[in-house]
């Protein structure tokens, strides 16, 4: 199976695209550019195709309805509920939240135009490479103390809204954070663009560890890529989480984030549905964003997503949403034959790094894809004696 590219300004090198998506499928091929993502699934903006038939996945699905299993049959009927992703980030994606199952409805019901999907969009990310996101409020206390700290971040909010919030206790107040939110989104350009300029000066007026517990370099860096951009003072609102290799972020409906910097796997439910606000040039929708936000603010520890062990290979991600789960597979240099857990439902596999074979003679290697039938058993024996890690959603 092959998957279908985004292009972007980031990181994915074009040599080795080859090995995951035969250049007679692309249209434009331009080897001077760098591909962002990497989609695996049925969704119409990027389906994939199953390369020995010929067909698109979404057809293939269609035309054999028992190959998805039973109990995505009865949920939700002959469509992959998930889609799969390889994420390659350079540039910071903008500040956005995806709307909940209602939400998504009804905005695609008002606005067919800009939300052009109606399905939620809860996703799962796993870090390949060490990667940077902001996610979610920080907790109270800590937005409090940057606004102690920050008197351009005090300007651009507004001191009466501030001095509320300085009021209340460090226990969540969901509807002054929102005011505080909601004023600084919507703050003047030009005065935005005036208090970065004179925060980025301030900054590098300060020593090395005032410039760290103030986050100068990531600010230097959003406001490089994004200048004037309001987005950038979202640094001292949301958490900002840095995540090695294998470790997992969950993030649910209507839950504030940015991924900055890295590469990364991404299972989420089958859509492409998003609102904006800031670090982006696409259309912002501000007013849509803050509404639906739930403003919980939580310590950065909380937003980790750990799995579970399912055998000595495997490690399960399992969100608390019906659509998807993610399994990581690791499988050492001593062992030479692995049978992957048969699912119930149908799977896709990517492999991240190693060689091996399977029991139909498949070769899997760095970018191979495969989809696999529900309750399908496969064996793998391993070709070369290093480390092969797959990652699979389902």
């Amino acid at each position: 199976m092959y998957a279908n590219f985004k292009k972007n300004s980031t990181q994915v090198k074009n040599k080795e695209l080859p090995a995951v998506v035969p250049k007679k499928y692309f249209k434009k091929w331009n080897e001077q550019k760098p591909y962002a993502e990497l989609w695996m699934g049925t969704h119409p903006n990027g389906p994939s195709y199953l390369t020995a038939k010929n067909i698109s996945l979404q057809d293939y699905i269609q035309q054999n309805a028992e190959i998805l299993g039973s109990e995505v049959n009865k949920k939700f009927g002959l469509s992959l509920p998930f889609l799969f992703k390889i994420l390659s980030i350079r540039k910071a994606l903008s500040i956005q939240a995806h709307p909940d199952k209602d939400k998504a409805e009804e905005l695609h019901l008002q606005h067919p135009e800009i939300y052009k999907d109606s399905n939620h969009k809860p996703e799962l990310t796993i870090a390949l490479t060490p990667f940077e996101a902001l996610c979610g409020f920080r907790p109270i206390k800590e937005i409090k103390e940057y606004l102690k700290l920050l008197p351009e971040l005090r300007a651009v909010i507004g001191e009466d809204i501030v001095n509320q919030f300085m009021m209340i206790d460090d226990s969540e107040n969901t509807l002054l954070l929102k005011n505080c939110f909601y004023n600084l989104m919507t703050c003047d350009h030009n005065l935005v663009t005036l208090q970065l300029e004179h925060l980025l000066k301030r900054l590098s007026c300060l020593d090395q560890s005032s410039q760290q517990i103030l986050n100068a370099d990531l600010l230097r860096r959003l406001y490089l890529d994004y200048p004037g951009d309001v987005g950038c003072f979202g640094i001292y609102m949301f958490n900002y989480i840095t995540m090695q290799p294998g470790e997992a972020l969950y993030l649910g409906p209507n839950e504030p984030h940015a991924y900055i910097y890295g590469d990364c796997v991404e299972c989420m439910a089958c859509s492409d549905n998003v609102v904006r606000a800031g670090l982006t040039s696409k259309l912002k929708d501000i007013k849509t964003l803050t509404e639906i936000l739930t403003y919980k603010c939580e310590p950065l520890l909380a937003k980790k997503f750990h799995g579970y062990c399912e055998d000595n290979y495997t490690e399960v991600f399992q969100p608390p949403v019906p659509d998807f789960a993610v399994a990581k597979i690791v499988i050492p240099s001593n062992k030479m034959n692995y049978e992957l857990i048969p699912r119930s439902t149908a799977s896709i596999l990517i492999t991240i790094s190693g060689k091996a074979e399977t029991d139909t003679s498949q070769i899997l290697q760095k970018g191979s894809i495969l989809f696999i039938h529900a309750n399908k058993k496969i064996d793998i024996l391993m070709l070369r004696a290093f480390s092969n890690r797959i990652i699979s959603g389902y």
